[in-house]
């Protein structure tokens, strides 16, 4: 069980990261932003490994070589986004309001790895609905409490907050196109 918590925390890094930039962000609502932020890339963390894995077992492994670039192309797009709109945008709280589209998108691309993951599900100590349950959760813990850190950070680093945010994502996105 120790080595499904191990990768669940590695698998929610992507998760926490992305939720602690939103977090910085200087959302209006951030707690609000924080159980959304939990349940979305909790449910994609805990849904995607399952896909892989019944993807693994059948016809459909060849998702696993374009998976890395579709998260790639996410994470660019909502980082450019983000970081045009840190440099170039006004900072009125109804322009820094994370959409629930936005928070899909992100969801999605940070379980690419999820996903890519339930391809060996199989080998791992316990049941996969388990391990599957246990990425969900860690992933929620931790993108939940991102956003509430990331709002403190905001606070050290003022408006370069968001900035930061969107370079975090463009580096992710960066290291998926190596990676993949």
């Amino acid at each position: 069980m120790l080595e499904v918590i191990i990768l669940a925390v590695a698998l929610g890094m992507d998760a926490f990261a992305v939720s602690l930039g939103l977090g910085a962000r200087q959302q209006p609502h951030p707690r609000r932003l924080s159980l959304l932020c939990a349940v979305y890339f909790g449910f994609f963390q805990g849904v995607m490994p399952l896909v892989g894995f019944l993807a693994g077992q059948s016809a459909l492994g060849w998702l696993a070589n374009s998976a890395p670039w579709i998260a790639c192309a996410l994470l660019a797009a909502v980082g450019s986004k983000m970081l045009y709109e840190a440099l170039f945008g006004t900072l009125e709280a109804d322009i820094r309001a994370t959409t629930q589209r936005a928070l899909l998108t992100l969801a999605v691309a940070t379980s690419i790895d999820a996903l890519a993951a339930g391809f060996v599900l199989n080998l791992l100590p316990v049941p996969f609905v388990v391990a599957c349950v246990v990425f969900g959760v860690v992933a929620a813990l931790m993108s939940g409490a991102g956003v509430l850190l990331g709002q403190r950070t905001s606070a050290l680093l003022g408006s370069r907050a968001e900035t930061l945010g969107g370079i975090v994502l463009l580096i992710m996105a960066g290291r998926f196109a190596l990676v993949g």
